[in-house]
């Protein structure tokens, strides 16, 4: 092992000298990399949909996708508007004049509901009659009072277009399912004689060939939010109040203060990492070349990411400044060494060779065991998850390798000269008396206390897995938001005002074509809709169902002189299907949103106010659970829609943190294990990694905090950062004491020597995460504020309790032979 570590080293004295031969072809090359990279970034999307949270081929995803594709979007917004004047001429007048502007202006717009074109079914003489609700306008005081007397009374209006006390009004917006298809010119300008060969497909050419529909994408959708922004907007007013809600508009809120908030995260980090290397270094060009550095590998890890058409989403946004965070630590390293090599003798070239083989090693190591952490992730069930995982790992991978190459070839083109008041906070520097005696003291406080240090450790510890216990997931991107948010009031007032703002979308198959005109499986579908809406729920308020019952009783009464004690389901199975039939012919295509062509699917909607994800899965699993209940075996009922996505990131993440955090320790345990040589010694330095972890978990624990999508994301990152300073400190404290043969003496030097780094490279990153705590969103927030905290205590760790480990491990034999083995 020792023959294989020296040959090691002197595999990157030589190749850092090849580097210094040729370091002009070097830096151009990186340069020209840089280029190529920098020409991908204006292809980099962003992609906020609650969708984009699952992989492709998720069941969940390809259920909603199926459901999308019968019954078209699920995800509205809602326009709510507040007035107590709702039944008057002028508010009205106005609320026509805003239905016809949105359904001029919205881009992508599928439908509009409102109190102007709600439904009216009304039975004449020879059938029905289907028409918008103010086809005919009321043209005085007693029409008016009439129309609200009649839409207040209407159960398909209430909690929907109008709230109970109807000082709410709403219009509903409908996107479209798909972006409209490229229209083929071609096509469209040749002659008909070969038409019926054009329109016959091509047997070569999979289904749907080059137009193949797509969903709208996140850039499309943001323009229609924008778009009925601008609108709402306009028409604002004291006795108008307009407020906006529904999924779209949070996302597109959550993906506004996203890219704000990651700009902000980037100038911050450029900032902090100048400011630590000006003072660690004061030079500016050991300032400039690790910034070059490290945002080379992040140029390179965005383009990587445009060329394979991977967006940034929710968990991603931390990417740039993490990686201009953690990258810039190999730099740190071989800098360090460089300077005090080059203070010494002045030779630019030895000193970077030299340096490279003193450092090469361990930055390969801690490079490696930081990618292993995040790696972890790429198994995640929740996609963006899995791309911050992949895309960091290979980000910090980048920056170890651009470290090797492109640093070195930039030290070596530029002038330098030795300066013997610079390199003061280095690997080799004794000379401040301060932080000489602050080591010293851990010195002696550590290995002096090694026992109690042990035992104090421990049982920080098992306080810690109490709160552990206490941990619970939470998922709701609505809460991150500042309050200020208008979208987050408005989804509030929205909630309290008509009873919900989202939807869980039940499909029920009834198992064979026209089994909706079977009066047992409608009765069936009522009596279903009317528990759930009865339903109580210590969680969820059902704030209303809707499905082609409701439908079918409307066509129904509107058929009988439309006398409310016919407002219900026709038991005659004959009536049935020429009901609907009536209802089609009357020119009315509202059907298509609740029942497939065959009439054999039903689309039933729960509308709910937006809670916690937590809440919805229990919900749903009582209502798949009543389901069961009352419908026969070969009824089948799926649920899907934003609930369910919300309910099935949940899931995700739960597994997606326990598999990371199990990985992540497997992987970088066994690295540990190699790296010292010894399966005792490297299981035992895993101690100081995982403490801080469990501190900070238990503390979540007794502190309410809750675990979500970002804070899950807290361990596996920090145990690869925090194994960074275990295997610095292992290292050189074995190199110490198979010297000195004296545990004591070994952790002085070690941390007289490396200490001073590890202390900077965390103060470093410390930094580097509490930049998260500038955030707009509360979640970003207590990421940075936890993971800094972590890493402090990974220092922490390192400075008492692995010394203290160290020292009660070389008081016996065997302890020893592991220690000295090589």
């Amino acid at each position: 092992m020792g023959r294989l570590k020296i040959r090691i080293e002197q595999g990157f004295e030589d190749f850092t000298a090849l580097i210094f031969r040729f370091r002009w072809p070097v830096v151009l090359l990186m340069l020209l990399l840089a280029f190529g990279a920098l020409r991908q970034l204006p292809n980099l999307t962003i992609d906020m949909s609650d969708e984009g949270f699952l992989h492709p081929q998720d069941e969940i995803l390809l259920s909603y996708n199926e459901f999308r594709d019968q019954f078209g979007r699920d995800d509205l917004i809602v326009m709510a508007i507040e007035s107590d004047q709702v039944f008057s001429q002028p508010f009205l007048k106005k609320l026509k004049k805003l239905h016809a502007l949105l359904e001029e202006k919205v881009p992508h717009l599928n439908d509009i509901t409102s109190l102007v074109n709600a439904r009216n079914t009304r039975g004449v003489k020879d059938g029905i009659v289907v028409e918008d609700l103010l086809e005919k306008w009321p043209q005085d005081e007693a029409a008016l009072t009439a129309l609200k007397k009649r839409v207040l009374a209407n159960p398909l209006y209430r909690d929907r277009l109008i709230s109970a006390d109807g000082r709410f009004t709403t219009l509903v917006i409908e996107a479209d399912a798909y972006a409209a298809p490229p229209i083929n010119e071609a096509e469209l300008l040749a002659g008909f004689d070969d038409l019926e060969e054009n329109l016959s497909p091509d047997p070569a050419e999979p289904e749907g060939g080059q137009n193949q529909p797509r969903y709208l994408n996140d850039k499309e959708r943001g323009k229609i939010v924008m778009t009925v922004k601008k609108i709402a907007a306009q028409f604002q007013a004291d006795n108008f109040q307009i407020n906006l809600a529904g999924s779209p508009v949070v996302t597109h809120t959550v993906k506004k203060t996203m890219r704000t908030d990651m700009m902000l995260f980037i100038r911050l980090a450029v900032l902090v990492i100048a400011i630590s290397l000006f003072f660690m270094f004061r030079r500016l060009s050991a300032v400039a070349y690790p910034l070059f550095v490290v945002g080379l590998a992040l140029i390179s890890t965005l383009a990587l990411m445009a060329l394979l058409g991977v967006a940034i989403k929710l968990p991603t946004m931390i990417l740039p400044s993490f990686i201009l965070a953690v990258g810039v630590g190999d730099s740190v390293h071989v800098l360090a060494i460089f300077f005090q090599n080059l203070k010494k003798s002045g030779d630019k070239q030895q000193a970077l060779v030299k340096a490279m083989g003193h450092s090469g090693l361990a930055i390969v190591m801690t490079s490696l065991t930081t990618a292993a952490g995040l790696a972890s992730f790429f198994r995640a069930e929740i996609a963006p998850v899995a791309d911050l995982g992949l895309f960091a790992a290979f980000g910090v991978l980048l920056a170890l390798i651009y470290s090797i190459v492109f640093l070195p070839a930039l030290l070596a083109v530029t002038p330098l000269k030795s300066r013997q008041n610079l390199g003061k906070i280095n690997e080799n520097n004794s000379d401040d008396g301060v932080m000489t005696r602050f080591f010293d003291w851990i010195t002696d406080f550590s290995t002096q206390q090694s026992k109690a240090i042990i035992a104090a450790s421990i049982i920080i510890m098992i306080i810690s897995f109490g709160g552990i216990s206490r941990l619970s997931f939470s998922h709701d991107i609505l809460s991150w938001l500042p309050d200020t948010m208008p979208v987050k009031n408005a989804t509030a007032s929205i909630d309290h005002n008509l009873n919900g703002s989202v939807t869980l979308e039940l499909v029920l198959d009834t198992g064979h074509e026209n089994g909706l005109y079977e009066p047992e499986m409608l009765n069936k579908i009522d009596r279903f809709s009317r528990e759930l809406a009865s339903a109580e729920s210590s969680t969820v308020r059902v704030g209303k169902v809707m499905s082609v019952v409701d439908i079918l009783k409307e066509i129904h009464q509107a058929l009988n002189e439309n006398r409310p004690e016919y407002y219900k389901i026709p038991q005659n199975p004959r009536l049935i299907p020429q009901e609907f039939l009536l209802f089609e012919n009357s020119g009315s295509d509202d059907l298509e949103d609740v029942v497939d062509s065959r009439f054999q699917l039903a689309r039933i909607t729960i509308k709910v106010p937006w809670q916690d994800a937590m809440h919805y899965v229990p919900f749903i699993e009582k209502i798949e659970k009543k389901g069961r209940e009352i419908f026969d075996p070969e009824v089948s009922i799926t649920s899907t829609g934003i609930m369910a996505l919300f309910g099935r990131i949940l899931y995700a993440a739960i597994h997606s943190a326990a598999q990371s955090y199990l990985i992540a320790f497997i992987i970088i345990t066994l690295m540990m294990v190699f790296l010292v040589g010894s399966l005792r010694l490297g299981t035992l330095c895993m101690l100081p990694n995982l403490a801080p972890i469990i501190i900070t978990l238990g503390f979540m624990g007794w502190a309410g905090l809750e675990f979500n999508m970002f804070t899950m994301l807290i361990g596996s990152i920090a145990i690869g950062l925090a194994v960074d300073d275990t295997v610095h400190f292992v290292y050189n404290f074995r190199r110490y004491f198979i010297q000195a043969e004296e545990p004591v003496t070994a952790v002085r030097q070690t941390l007289q020597t490396t200490g001073r780094a590890m202390l900077t490279t965390t103060v470093v990153l410390t930094l580097g995460f509490f930049i998260f705590m500038f955030a707009s969103m509360e979640n970003l927030f207590n990421f940075g504020l936890l993971t800094g905290i972590t890493l402090i205590l990974a220092l922490v760790a390192d400075f008492f309790l692995a010394p203290a480990l160290m020292t009660v491990l070389a008081q016996s034999r065997a302890g020893r032979t592991a220690i000295s083995a090589r």
